[in-house]
């Protein structure tokens, strides 16, 4: 059943979602801060306990807005190439202000910073915060990475093996999550045997997939259900600007089929956030796709979200993840690099923009075309 978002009044949305596949749960949530508290944007506010989200089916709760971890360590698409000890000390930063901040759900993999050019490992980085941040008392954390579907593995042995190298890096007997981070060219089935696998010696509390297109959805979800394992998520690129996973059948087979929807670079990599303009694009990769003639058809869309913005005293990237919760059985999991960016993120919570507003956006949103991803069609 697809999601539907009804709102009632400045400040006040209501957003149904499918949580189990089954029925529905009614999630309303009014806006505490009202429009003069635009300078006070970035500050975050806690998230309660209560306000955790269940990943499809599995018995793992995580908070509405997760922390992905792509960029720490990485020296191939972001860091301009470079890792070094103000950047290290910068991820750290921002992994402390996320669970200050009440966002305690990390997403990473074996393959962020993977040892290129100076790279290190995502994974062995959060497991450092972890266990510093534990020094301190214990601390909540959910912890989600992913297996690579690389041409040589082969068979379900292939999973166990990488996720206990993964479960070495992090320093950690288990994690919440493991997905598979892209399907493979061949010997699907024998990985999602796996994920099985895994589950049943409980090496992991749920299971899931990324970037699948809806056949492939559907075939995995059938494929361990057999097995009474709960597939629950489905790990997509999704944003104001990238709608596809709308558009191709994702979205609503996940709604159906009760998988929670995992929205990577949810605020388009940064550009959603209103700090790249034509005269001042994005460097390194990212300036490949989003050029000075993207950014000019952007402005439009860009000038309403700040417009929205300051009526509820939130900026760009917030009102740009707010729009994504809003959608129901998403969780967004944006990059934190430093801790302004996650505390920044935290102001996304706690509010709701309106139905009316949602639908605006997506309107003007319609005719922008985002980064590319054919490998959900693959």
């Amino acid at each position: 059943m697809a999601s539907l978002q009804v709102g009632a009044g400045r400040g006040v949305g209501c957003c149904f979602g499918p949580l189990d596949g089954r029925r529905q749960e009614r999630r309303a949530t009014v806006a505490l801060r009202p429009p003069r508290a635009a300078a006070a944007a970035g500050a975050g506010a806690k998230v309660a306990e209560e306000d955790k989200v269940r990943l499809g089916e599995s018995s793992v709760a995580v908070s509405k807005l997760g922390i992905g971890a792509w960029s720490w360590g990485d020296t191939t698409y972001w860091n301009d190439s470079e890792w070094d000890d103000r950047r290290l000390k910068e991820a750290k930063a921002a992994f402390d202000a996320s669970i200050d901040s009440g966002m305690t759900f990390f997403d990473t993999a074996e393959v962020y910073g993977t040892a290129l050019m100076g790279a290190v490992n995502s994974e062995s980085l959060l497991g450092d915060f972890i266990r510093e941040r534990q020094q301190k008392g214990a601390v909540d954390v959910t912890v989600a990475t992913k297996f690579a579907a690389l041409p040589w593995r082969f068979g379900r042995g292939s999973v166990l093996s990488a996720l206990k190298k993964s479960l070495e890096r992090l320093g950690l007997p288990s994690v919440e999550l493991y997905q598979l981070h892209w399907p493979g060219l061949w010997g699907n089935e024998g990985y999602l045997d796996g994920l099985a696998d895994a589950y049943e010696q409980g090496l992991v509390k749920a299971v899931g997939v990324s970037n699948y297109n809806e056949k492939r959805l559907r075939d995995a979800h059938a494929r361990l259900k057999k097995r009474g394992v709960p597939l629950a998520v489905n790990q997509v690129n999704y944003s104001l600007i990238y709608r596809t996973p709308e558009e191709n059948g994702v979205k609503a087979a996940c709604d159906e089929l009760g998988v929670t929807l995992i929205a990577y670079s949810p605020i388009a990599q940064g550009v959603l956030s209103g700090k790249y303009t034509p005269e001042n694009p994005p460097t390194g990769p990212r300036g490949n796709t989003y050029t000075p003639e993207f950014l000019t058809k952007l402005q439009p869309l860009m000038n309403r979200i700040k417009e929205i913005g300051v009526s509820y005293g939130k900026n760009p990237t917030q009102v740009s993840l707010n729009w994504l919760t809003c959608q129901g059985n998403v969780v967004p999991i944006p990059g934190a690099k430093n801790a302004g960016q996650a505390m920044e993120f935290a102001g996304a919570l706690g509010w709701s923009l309106t139905a009316d507003e949602v639908e605006e956006l997506r309107t003007l949103a319609r005719e922008i075309k985002g980064i590319k991803m054919p490998i959900e069609e693959s």
